[in-house]
């Protein structure tokens, strides 16, 4: 698959390295797995001279004895003797980007926590004391997010502070699947919405389904669901490490939430535990779900709902985690007969995302989310907010067109639309159908 987007990511990198002439810039690229942020950081070093270093799990001597190995090819020098550790392996690169700009790329950055925790002193030491007469352009790439989040934002640790930009890459946009699924020669929206469902825009996922010309449904069920799938096993490869032996406890809830299941109630109810330090811990720390408030709820206000973020991890913990007994039996037909008869009910709440993505896009509103009222009645699917123009938009989304009722929507807004005097109400009944109009 050829490169798509990421011109703003670009741009920030490429004006970043403009500023090292004067003084070493460091900058952090992190994102989930399958992301694309290694293929960033080499399509940004397209135009640039720069040394690649993976940070893989072995002993940091084997590791330095790599990374002399590609220093000497990158940069053609003579090193004597034996370098043992990273500490001296970053003294040399620093002192090579006295005489010559060029770019550092470190990947899995978050991986030296394993092997040798000091090793982010010793980068901060050499770096506050070197980089003003540096022209290195320094990028740290990592995945795993609760430690690259320790090891830049917390401010106990030292490399806080000090990155000029920390990147956090996102899922390629609706759009932008819209174009890569046009190059395939595929302009149905269906299909669309599908990609959206099963990849959540994630580069890697949209490149295996494309290359292996899974397009339309049955073909992405079948590819994800067959042996030796590289998806089969996608949720455990990418959370087992984040969670560590917690992971069980983790991978229920967050299979309950993809189940519906989305008030701390009902999961408490099912788990018969307390799992409010989990939930925390989900949202803050690993970025896995995010907390819904309705739009207008008070501070304080507890009728919260938790929704997956990821749309992939969504489908693999509802339908994949879920019915893993059948997977370990190899019987994956039962499991697509699972998706075919539950595509329909569990694509109700993911249409509403597509659109709030869409509505977001548009730039049109400051405040876009959805509405309930205690008790989780009178909910609202859409609320989008155009609070300099005072327009208020309120909107049903169903799968089916036939059962979007506009009169009865506006019978559960009267509460919410008394709190927006003097705003020109907006009443939409949307289906798949109508996003055509606004993307």
């Amino acid at each position: 698959m050829k490169f798509y987007n990421r011109e703003n990511e670009l741009n920030i990198l490429k004006d970043l390295y403009g500023q090292c002439e004067k003084t070493a810039k460091m900058s952090v690229l992190t994102g989930r797995r399958r992301i694309g942020k290694t293929l960033l950081s080499l399509e940004f070093c397209r135009e640039y001279k720069f040394i690649y270093l993976f940070v893989s799990k072995k002993s940091e001597q084997l590791l330095c004895t790599e990374y002399i190995d590609e220093i000497k090819k990158v940069f053609n020098v003579p090193i004597i003797g034996q370098v043992n550790n990273f500490k001296d392996v970053f003294a040399l690169l620093m002192q090579l980007a006295q005489d010559e700009k060029f770019t550092l790329i470190l990947d899995e950055f978050q991986e030296f926590y394993k092997i040798n925790p000091s090793i982010y002193s010793d980068i901060q030491k050499l770096w506050d004391l070197n980089k003003n007469k540096c022209k290195m352009n320094l990028i740290m790439i990592g995945s795993v997010y609760s430690l690259m989040h320790k090891i830049f934002q917390n401010s106990k640790e030292p490399l806080f502070g000090r990155a000029d930009r920390i990147i956090f890459l996102k899922p390629f946009s609706i759009s932008t699947m819209r174009n890569i699924l046009h190059d395939c020669g595929e302009t149905d929206l269906q299909t669309l919405f599908n990609y959206y469902v099963f990849t959540g825009g994630i580069p890697k996922y949209v490149d295996l389904l494309t290359t292996n010309s899974a397009i339309k449904f049955d073909g992405i069920i079948d590819f994800i669901l067959a042996e030796n799938s590289p998806l089969i096993d996608e949720g455990k490869n990418l959370l087992i490490e984040e969670f560590g032996k917690d992971y069980g406890t983790y991978f229920s809830i967050l299979e309950l939430i993809s189940a519906g299941k989305t008030s701390r109630v009902e999961i408490e109810s099912i788990m018969e535990k307390n799992v409010g330090g989990y939930l925390a811990r989900l949202e803050r720390d690993y970025a896995l779900i995010s907390k819904i408030k309705p739009i207008n709820a008070k501070p304080g206000a507890r009728f919260l709902k938790y929704r997956v973020i990821d749309n992939f991890l969504n489908f693999w913990f509802r339908f994949i985690y879920r019915n893993r007994s059948a997977l370990e039996t190899g019987n994956f037909l039962y499991i697509k007969e699972i998706i075919r008869r539950d595509y329909s009910i569990f694509c109700g709440t993911i249409l509403e995302r597509f659109f709030y993505d869409i509505f977001a896009n548009t730039q049109k509103y400051n405040t876009i989310g959805s509405y309930w009222e205690k008790g989780f009645q009178n909910e609202i699917d859409l609320v989008a907010v155009n609070d300099l123009k005072k327009e208020l938009v309120l909107a049903e989304i169903k799968m089916n067109k036939d059962k979007i009722n506009i009169r009865k929507l506006k019978k559960k807004s009267v509460r919410l639309v008394a709190d927006f005097p003097e705003y020109k109400i907006k009443w939409l009944g949307l289906s798949l159908v109508d996003a055509e109009k606004y993307l």
